[in-house]
């Protein structure tokens, strides 16, 4: 008989790595694990399992050891799933990435808050207009560290919902009525607020490309709001927040896109022969006060989308290893440069081609007032065209919070996820109740200054009480006090931009609109 090596004799096959469970979701996507993930020279919990460690270990207890030390790193933070989140449209799918993020945070900084920051600027005049917006780009740069952050927080937990979080910081109770209202508000609202601004739009453009060859008895503009509607509700049919992400890309370059074109064209025509850039006079000191207060709180409007910060990160898988804030941040970072590449331009360059003069519209009702008869109808057309692309790609991805509400109630109720017929229902139900509501407002989309002052908290106030609560830093230190103090002056400048925004719709008789075509 031959004999063989003793470690021949006693070794024992190698435990096959256990992957991830995956988890079939309703729209038959699945949630795999990263491929070709990074080592990583941080402490884990298996850091003890190392080539040093397991020298003096037999061959056998050293593969097992090996494979369990995979094992636990592929699971990470052995993260408690609630099950129904595999049935919502937020994280029923979570093979998201950094590009993802950055369609995503694209989408939803840029559109049509952009175009009403000039009117700011006719306000506060050049120095007070730039640096009010560079105050609210830094501050509102810090709070989205702050969200992308505390996603993660507390080991084995994910808030995957800024509502969520809220309730993690403020308590159960106060988290949900200090949270609940903005970001629904700033959902809805804005999908509200797209469709005026959509329809308004598209009816613009069939007027340009047309011309005099229009027939009589043109669309009105509740049929174009009806029309936008209709295209809104086919795109939503899409199941989750990551299969919107082509969506999103289209969003993201139509966004860069028309805000380049607005401002560049505005620049590149003479100026009006009547032009100013001193801040509008007005008739006593408290109306110039309280119309200061509306310009900054259109500013605070400009930087929405805080409320979608956790949504996107719960769209990506999370492992100790690799947490899901690394590529969330990474997206973020090149997000946010474009934003600034699109918000600073169009405010400075609008208000430098019209100063005062800027309508209440904003820099594309100026550019359509000034110049429609001096640029070409073919740039006109297009600039109205990426317009509506990106108000349609905004509205998915901002309408995503409310389908997952939807969706939430009803699979808590049933105990099952929703089907395919039961989620389109819900889609079409909330655009047409959107459509109703914006038929009945037609002033919402030019509230810009009182919905900034309403919805300043989500984004420059609360992350800031967030971090203090849930990170506890130590008392009375520096960062201690920075938050606080931060939180504390964005509620102040939140109650006084919203009577500011209050005090100008009511001095405009509510009888603004974002369009006035002739």
């Amino acid at each position: 008989m031959d004999e063989r090596p003793e470690t021949e004799l006693i070794s024992i096959p190698a435990t096959p790595r256990v992957s991830t469970p995956e988890i079939q979701t309703p729209s038959g996507q699945r949630s795999p694990r990263p491929a070709g993930q990074k080592s990583s020279t941080a402490w884990t919990p298996t850091s003890f399992i190392s080539p040093r460690f397991l020298s003096p270990i037999g061959t056998p207890m050293k593969k097992v050891l090996i494979n369990m030390k995979g094992y636990l790193e592929e699971v990470g933070h052995l993260t408690k799933l609630n099950p129904q989140d595999a049935w919502l449209p937020i994280t029923e799918s979570r093979n998201g990435n950094a590009h993802y993020a950055a369609f995503h945070n694209l989408n939803a900084g840029v559109g049509f808050q952009a175009l009403v920051l000039p009117v700011a600027f006719a306000f506060l005049g050049w120095s007070w207009g730039i640096l009010s917006l560079t105050v609210a780009y830094c501050w509102q740069l810090y709070t989205l560290w702050i969200l992308v952050q505390l996603h993660e927080a507390v080991p084995g937990k994910r808030y995957n919902r800024y509502v969520e979080l809220a309730q993690a910081a403020f308590g159960e109770r106060l988290g949900v009525w200090l949270a609940l209202f903005p970001t629904v508000y700033l959902s809805a609202g804005t999908a509200t607020a797209l469709i005026l601004i959509g329809g308004e739009t598209m009816k613009l453009f069939f007027q340009i490309v047309c011309g005099p060859l229009c027939s009589s008895n043109p669309l009105t503009t509740v049929e174009w709001y009806l029309v936008f509607t209709s295209l809104c509700i086919v795109l939503s049919q899409l199941p989750n927040l990551n299969s919107i992400a082509g969506l999103s890309l289209v969003g993201a370059i139509t966004a860069i896109t028309y805000s380049t074109m607005v401002w560049v064209l505005s620049v590149s025509q003479q100026r009006p022969p009547t032009i100013s850039y001193e801040p509008l006079s007005l008739p006593s000191s408290s109306a110039a006060l309280f119309s200061v207060m509306n310009a900054l709180g259109i500013v605070a409007f400009a930087f929405r989308g805080h409320n979608l910060v956790l949504e996107i990160q719960a769209t990506m898988p999370s492992t100790f290893k690799n947490p899901a804030h690394v590529p969330m941040w990474s997206g973020a970072k090149v997000a946010y440069f474009f934003i600034a590449m699109c918000l600073f331009p169009v405010a400075i360059g609008g208000f430098w081609a019209y100063g005062n003069l800027m309508p209440s519209g904003g820099i594309l009702n100026a550019l359509y007032a000034f110049h429609s008869h001096s640029i070409p109808r073919g740039l006109l057309a297009l600039t109205f065209l990426l317009v509506v692309f990106n108000c349609l790609s905004s509205f998915q991805i901002y309408s995503m919070p409310a389908f997952d509400s939807f969706e939430a109630g009803y699979t808590s109720r049933t105990n099952r996820p929703c089907s395919i017929w039961v989620r389109s229902g819900f889609r079409v139900f909330y655009g047409f109740v959107s459509f109703f509501i914006g038929v009945a407002l037609p002033f919402l989309s030019s509230l810009a200054g009182l919905l900034g002052g309403l919805t300043l908290p989500v984004t420059f106030a609360y992350p800031c009480f967030m971090w203090v609560l849930i990170k506890r830093p130590p008392k009375y230190s520096f960062n201690w006090y920075f938050n606080w103090i931060l939180g504390w002056l964005g509620v102040a400048f939140s109650l006084a931009f919203s009577i500011g925004g209050i005090w100008s719709t009511v001095n405009n008789g509510l009888k603004l609109k974002f369009f006035k075509p002739n």
